[in-house]
């Protein structure tokens, strides 16, 4: 692939704004001149994470990650250097340039890039054709409006479709736009033959006469479609008899990574307002419609830690609004032991009595104020699960009591921390009408006897035991004082032996790799360091000591001593070595002890003699 100018590297990043980067994944609060939040990179309960916009930088001083715009978006995304710029350039209207000034061509486009641009087109195209007078789109209007009872306000909001029964115009259009053959084999928006010479009558669509609803991820971006059968699917179609088909997964598309409507409810979100985790899209749908904006789906599959750990990243507390029926009672269970897993504060909203409505008729019947009823009657994690084991525990025997007991310690040894399961026991202990004590009392028993026996976390291997350090190397404090006392680095590059640096670790190699540019005259700014960086460790390191200035009375006198620690250790070590060497000069012959003393002098007197640092302008 072709190298991205440096000039453009640098354009992109004094254009975009770290935290119209960051916001897009992670909810951030200003705190100061700065900005935090909940680490997008590690499962945590109070923000740690924390932006600078005027430096461009990130830092999390939970678990250490940190970066700038361009590290932020690859490890978010998962893409590489090139990919990563390339979509920061197309989300910001950067232009890229390249260095042979032509681009990449189609074919060495970033893929997942042009899987994003191949899924906003289609998206864009079945909602054309719901909205076009002719048969399919007059169809669908109506079904959506007089069958589903949605609005049509609504389907331009969420730019719902259609799949035309017969006709392959999607394929003319992409097939027109260019996209790459390798985008159209793995898009999973068409069937091709593997041999297959790529033409309009070799790409068969996958969605035919179905109402299409785009698939997002938490950023926002079109990644996949859910695809509902209607009168209009024709009969020779593989998956008739379904009522809903997703994409298949493709490089841009994990059903376990992803909810539903997440990349607008997560805005929504706050104190008092939790998400609502409902079973499907359209219960979503309409739970937007009726002014619940904080509700997510999955996607047709069973719940995943993945999705959870992604919800966590914007709102500990979560509502689960399943169906009343055997399947999403089942459902809950499931989710339940995950959930505390992730650290989520769960509620579960149920309906009562014989209607057993599910959501989308609750609110289609009632609006929100059917949201606002169920939540009275919301039942806590413990209280629902109990429920759900021993629906008539007043009239249990001691041997249900017992089997309902153990069935509980599975989803509360799911939870991490002590007082959560403490409470947890005490809850459940009051829907099964047993003594807490006692209860507790067989849950630690539970726990001393292995806990879990299915779907137990694996346990940690045991850990290697780690060499002993001496705490931060010196070269740490001289590599900060570098980066923002630039004068007092051009002067320790006149005075610091390359010899004496220790460059087995990222600060030792930079220091001295940075004290050359000085000596050369070739620093070239913090804002340029990109080709002096050769590792992702170094990269991060940088990252995190440019991300906030230090606070120093005296910036030289700390240079000086970092200066006289690693001068100590480089010299003391060859200095006892000679004494040991003049011990033994009588049994040596090849020791000569006039030159060693001579040496030791020297070292000594090295040892002995103040260090000072010439000014430099």
């Amino acid at each position: 692939m072709p190298m991205i100018k440096p000039t453009c590297i640098r354009d992109l990043r004094s254009r975009v704004n770290i935290v119209d980067v960051v916001s897009r994944v992670a909810t951030l609060k200003k705190a100061g001149s700065r900005f935090k939040g909940l680490c997008p990179f590690h499962n945590e309960k109070s923000p740690s994470f924390h932006v600078n916009p005027d430096m461009g930088v990130y830092k999390c001083f939970g678990c250490g990650k940190s970066g700038d715009i361009i590290t932020f978006v690859r490890e978010t995304e998962g893409l590489n250097f090139n990919e990563a710029i390339e979509a920061l350039g197309q989300r910001f209207a950067v232009p890229i340039e390249y260095e042979d000034g032509a681009g990449p061509t189609r074919e060495e486009r970033s893929l997942r890039q042009e899987l994003f641009d191949l899924h906003e087109v289609a998206a864009e195209h079945y909602h054309q054709l719901f909205k076009a007078n002719g048969p399919a789109g007059d169809w669908m209007r109506a079904y959506w409006r007089d069958k589903r009872h949605f609005a049509l306000e609504l389907a331009d909001e969420f730019k719902i479709g259609v799949a035309e029964p017969a006709d392959n115009s999607l394929g003319a259009v992409v097939l027109k736009r260019k996209f790459s053959e390798e985008a159209l084999r793995q898009c999973g928006l068409f069937f091709l033959r593997e041999g297959s010479i790529l033409s309009l009558g070799s790409l068969k669509p996958r969605f035919r006469g179905r109402l299409m609803i785009p698939i997002r991820d938490h950023q926002g971006r079109v990644v996949a479609f859910t695809a509902r059968q209607t009168d209009l699917t024709p009969a020779d179609d593989p998956a008739r008899e379904a009522k809903y088909v997703n994409s298949p997964e493709t490089p841009i598309f994990t059903k376990g990574n992803l909810l539903f409507n997440l990349d607008r409810a997560r805005t929504q979100v706050g104190e008092g307002k939790p998400f609502v985790m409902v079973e499907g899209q359209l219960d979503a749908l309409r739970a937007w419609s009726v002014g619940l904006k904080t509700a997510i789906a999955p996607q047709g599959t069973s719940i995943t830690e993945g999705q959870l750990v992604l919800l966590r990243r914007y709102h500990t507390q979560v509502e689960c609004f399943f169906d009343s029926d055997s399947a999403g009672q089942k459902a809950a269970l499931r989710f339940l032991p995950m959930a505390l897993k992730a650290g989520l504060e769960i509620r579960f909203l149920t309906l009562s009595g014989a209607e057993k409505l599910d959501p989308d008729l609750l609110f289609l019947e009632r609006g929100i104020a059917g949201y606002e009823d169920v939540r009275r009657s919301a039942r806590s994690a413990m209280a629902h699960a109990s429920q759900a084991i021993l629906p008539d525990a007043a009239h249990a025997t001691p041997e249900q009591q017992a089997r309902a007991a153990r069935a509980l310690f599975e989803i509360v040894a799911a939870a991490e921390s002590e007082v959560a399961r403490t409470g947890f026991i005490q809850e459940a202990a009051q829907a099964l009408r047993l003594p807490p004590a006692a209860l507790l009392r067989d849950f630690e028993a539970f726990l001393r006897q292995g806990g879990p026996r299915v779907n137990a976390a694996p346990s940690p291997p045991a850990a290697e035991p780690k060499p002993k350090t001496t705490g931060i190397p010196p070269e740490h404090d001289l590599l900060l004082i570098c980066l923002h006392f630039e004068a007092i680095g051009r002067a320790l590059s006149h005075v610091v032996p390359h010899d004496w640096i220790d460059t087995s670790h990222p600060a030792g190699a930079l220091l001295n790799r940075f004290l050359a540019e000085f000596e050369q005259g070739a620093w070239p700014g913090t804002q340029h360091l990109d080709p002096l960086l050769e590792t992702e460790a170094e990269k991060s390191l940088i990252a995190s000591l440019l991300f906030a200035p230090p606070t120093l009375d005296d910036p030289k006198k700390v240079a000086i001593e970092g200066l006289q620690q690693i001068r100590t250790r480089a010299l003391e070590p060859r200095l006892r070595e000679i004494e040991l060497a003049l011990a033994n000069h009588q049994t040596d012959s090849t020791v000569d002890p006039f030159s060693l003393l001579k040496e030791r002098s020297d070292l000594q007197r090295q040892l002995r003699q103040p260090l000072v640092l010439p000014d430099a302008a």
